[in-house]
């Protein structure tokens, strides 16, 4: 497709100082194409470390497309990289659903070592979730708290695999907490800590987000309609210097439910009570339909609502390997310091 190759072609020569920085920097995790911004809506292309992930979300790749993805990127790069191709278009992306067009080697799948910031990352090109284990969209913001995480206790809520923590504990934190539900996160998180020996341990907490964020707000446990509620663990109410909201788009349990677009005050009021007077809160919200300004201004307007003086709001934008042509991309980070 001379319209797809073209559009490629563009995205890599956009991104060659990007990639000088990003290389000096000790990050080889980034995003090669962004398709619903340049040009194939649907389609992206990342490296992770020694690998090349290629997934389409509308329709499957013909095959002389995705080997001209691989001879231009690896051109671009100057180096072979193994290749896993997902079609996410119908219902089983784990799979190689067309072996007569693409087969990954056995190597390809295997587990492997990316880096971003210096440090090393757990990744997986297919396995049971949505990604190789790390929002490359997140670098930014990870970088941020690397860089403001000096001596202070951190707090790191819906962690997945706790690769802001790990950044909070290279930045020279006194104190790193990851939250997440689910088990399979965090053990990828503890994986990742001991990808990189040198840095401070870490600590975990498997706990729905609803039940540790009011223990630790110093809120009450409600449950619905007189549920009865699952056992969680026991947390002593207490604030930290900074805390990390990143929450998915939707989920649902027992104890509440995340919902960005109609609700995001239900998570971000314990998540202000547990960041410290003086201290920093940094949000997130993934949602495309959700306007930065709307949602600034949301965001602001709960802070004075519990007492909670905002001193500065500031932008973290994703890098330019994620570029937005409207400048309203769908992952928005605010950093409100206390």
């Amino acid at each position: 497709m001379p319209a797809l190759d073209q559009a490629l072609r563009a995205a890599l020569d956009a991104r060659e100082n990007l990639f000088s920085d990003l290389h000096t920097q000790g990050t080889d995790c980034y995003r090669l194409f962004h398709g619903t911004q340049e040009g194939a809506p649907g389609l992206t292309v990342d490296r992770y470390g020694p690998q090349l992930l290629v997934q389409s979300f509308h329709q499957p790749l013909e095959a002389n497309d995705l080997h001209s993805i691989v001879g231009s990127v690896e051109a671009c790069l100057g180096q072979p990289l193994l290749l896993v191709y997902n079609d996410r278009s119908k219902g089983n992306s784990r799979i190689d659903r067309d072996p007569a067009l693409f087969l990954a080697d056995d190597a390809a799948l295997e587990d492997m070592v990316g880096r971003e910031w210096g440090l090393n990352y757990r990744v997986r090109g297919r396995h049971a979730g949505q990604d190789p284990l790390l929002f490359l969209d997140l670098r930014n913001a990870r970088g941020w708290i690397k860089a403001n995480s000096a001596g202070k206790s951190v707090l790191n809520l819906f962690a997945y695999t706790c690769g802001v923590g790990l950044c909070a504990a290279a930045g020279g934190a006194r104190e790193v907490i990851n939250l997440d539900f689910a088990q399979g996160n965090l053990a990828v998180g503890r994986e990742n800590g001991a990808l990189n020996p040198e840095l401070p341990a870490m600590q975990f907490i498997q706990s729905d987000y609803f039940p540790a964020i009011r223990q630790l707000a110093n809120l009450p446990i409600s449950s619905r309609r007189g549920q009865k509620l699952p056992s969680y663990p026991r947390l002593q109410p207490r604030q930290f210097d900074l805390v990390f909201l990143d929450p998915p788009a939707w989920a649902k349990s027992a104890f509440g439910t995340v919902d960005l677009l109609r609700d995001y005050q239900s998570l971000l009021k314990p998540a202000l009570l547990a960041t410290a007077e003086g201290g920093t809160l940094v949000c997130c919200n993934n949602l495309a339909k959700v306007e930065m300004s709307d949602w600034r201004a949301q965001v602001l307007r709960c802070a004075e609502k519990l007492g909670r003086s905002v001193q500065d709001c500031q932008v973290i934008a994703p890098a330019s390997d994620f570029p937005s042509t409207d400048g309203n991309p769908p992952l928005k980070t605010l950093v409100l310091h206390l």
